[in-house]
């Protein structure tokens, strides 16, 4: 297969020009490309500007390139004209199977063979999205490439292919990510929802369920993962931050410890058979995640950064109205903990 070289891209194009749509499209043009822009709505090119004049100023702050330009974008009703001279195209149209199946063929049509169509689905696999294109003998470029909400400020990409996707095309498509910016995660299989989603979509049902059952408010909840774990999770993810809970043992240390506790009911998912297997598994993924750091390395390189984000939450947090008084450190001004 041969694919487009990555530095020689200078326009892509974007096919649909939602929330995430119009997130990726100013992105694209921070990163100094110029972009053209498939979406039937009579109104998509006035919501678009509105959602790059809203975005330019937080990308200003994070670092255009050179050359970027917030008004290097075209709209296009016509989806051939709008895929002409793409050298890469992002699908994010609506969540709707038959749409993506349908839309994803076309794009596949139109575009040039060397050219690379990721799709922004935030839970399809490919290998469904790509049925109509795999009829046509035109799958192997398809790719997923999952972002999330605002792309044009959060760095993760997912990327995976489905069964008729070359191995190519996948690696190109995180190497294409990375080139622009982003922080990649090229997924070994399809599974459904990606990795990221399947770990939010977890907490956000076990929250409902605790609100229907009364056992905690939406403020409770809210507040437990701002003033609780996800203080940690910026810099150590929830495998590291386990891992540390274990002390100088470890992980190894944690779940021989407290893995009689999967069995407890703290949560409404089953957890999984703890299998020597398993275990082995998430120690040496530790170990590997740890680099050679000592436990005395990630805990004081957790505790610098917790500090340093406590003290910008807490200036943020006196900036907004009717906020809850709270000293430098975030904690909350009758001296309890936050």
């Amino acid at each position: 297969m041969q694919l487009r070289p990555i530095d020689s891209i200078d326009t892509v194009a974007c096919v649909g020009a939602g929330t995430i749509g119009g997130g990726w499209v100013a992105y694209f043009l921070a990163r100094g490309l110029r972009v053209r822009v498939w979406d039937p709505s009579p109104v998509a090119a006035e919501k678009l500007s509105r959602l790059i004049e809203t975005a330019w100023p937080a990308l200003t702050r994070l670092g255009l390139a050179d050359g970027a330009d917030k008004d290097a974008w075209s709209i296009h009703t016509d989806l051939a004209e709008a895929l002409d001279g793409a050298g890469f195209v992002q699908e994010s149209a609506p969540e709707d199977l038959t749409m993506k199946q349908e839309l994803l063929a076309g794009v596949a049509r139109a575009a040039a063979e060397d050219v690379v169509i990721s799709s922004s689905t935030s839970g399809y696999p490919m290998t469904d999205m790509a049925a109509l294109a795999a009829e046509e003998g035109l799958a192997d470029r398809l790719v997923v490439g999952h972002p999330f909400n605002p792309p044009y400020l959060i760095p993760l990409v997912e990327v995976v292919g489905g069964e008729r996707t070359a191995p190519e095309a996948v690696d190109w498509a995180a190497d294409w990510f990375r080139f622009i910016g982003k922080s990649v995660i090229k997924m070994d299989r399809e599974v459904p929802g990606f990795i990221a989603n399947r770990l939010q979509e977890a907490l956000w049902r076990e929250a409902l369920h605790m609100v229907n059952e009364g056992e905690a408010t939406v403020e409770q909840i809210d507040r437990a993962i701002t003033d609780g774990p996800g203080l940690r999770w910026p810099i150590q993810g929830p495998m590291l931050t386990f891992a540390l809970a274990g002390g100088e043992g470890g992980m190894a240390h944690m779940l021989d410890h407290f893995g009689p506790s999967l069995l407890s009911p703290w949560t409404r998912l089953d957890a999984p058979e703890l299998t020597q297997q398993l275990r082995d598994a998430v120690v040496a993924g530790c170990d590997d995640e740890a680099d050679g750091r000592s436990f005395q390395d990630l805990v004081t390189a957790r505790d610098a950064a917790i500090i340093d984000i406590r003290r910008l939450v807490g200036e943020l947090r006196s900036t907004l109205p009717g906020a809850v008084e709270r000293d430098g450190t975030g904690a909350q001004s009758d001296g309890s903990a936050a």
